[in-house]
């Protein structure tokens, strides 16, 4: 079992230590993971839970000890012939800052290394530098940047289009 530690907002001195455990994700846990984004988004996760089913994704959950999703993540395995893709990587935004992120992508590299593939890639828009500096702590480097655009859900079920640069970045394993 490993485990995270929670440092309380009013006291610096005061941690909470809770058991987290990584397994894959499943379609029944989606209903636990609208954190993560909108309805438009869980969707798109719920069509990768299908390619996971076929081998061609592996997507992750950190869940708490009552099995409840905190961070999740995916592996695209389809992307690059010599790499896993990480992508759609995101915790609980009550609970970040707490290793979670870390345990999930150090998860996430060892299914990367347990395929036979030693290099993990992703991408970061360019203005989350809080997603980067972890990923740079993590022993990613930038190695080029593209263009990125997707539809996204509004509270008002409207759909408007999210354009974006990202950087991409990569670690050998």
């Amino acid at each position: 079992m490993l485990t995270a530690v929670i440092t309380a907002q009013e006291s610096t001195d005061a941690n909470v230590v809770i058991p987290v455990s990584v397994r894959d994700l499943l379609p029944q846990d989606l209903s636990a993971c609208t954190w993560s984004g909108s309805a438009t988004h869980l969707r798109h996760v719920e069509r990768e839970l299908a390619r996971a089913a076929a081998g061609e994704v592996d997507y992750l959950a950190v869940c708490t000890p009552a099995d409840l999703p905190v961070a999740i993540g995916g592996i695209d395995f389809q992307v690059s012939e010599a790499a896993g893709t990480l992508w759609q990587l995101a915790v609980l935004p009550a609970l970040q800052s707490c290793g979670l992120g870390t345990l999930l992508i150090r998860a996430a590299e060892q299914r990367i290394r347990n395929r036979g593939l030693r290099r993990a890639e992703l991408a970061v828009e360019e203005n989350n530098l809080r997603a980067r500096a972890l990923y740079e702590r993590l022993g990613y480097a930038a190695y080029d940047r593209e263009p990125e655009a997707w539809d996204e859900e509004g509270p008002d079920g409207s759909i408007r289009r999210h354009e974006t640069i990202c950087v991409l970045m990569r670690r050998d394993l």
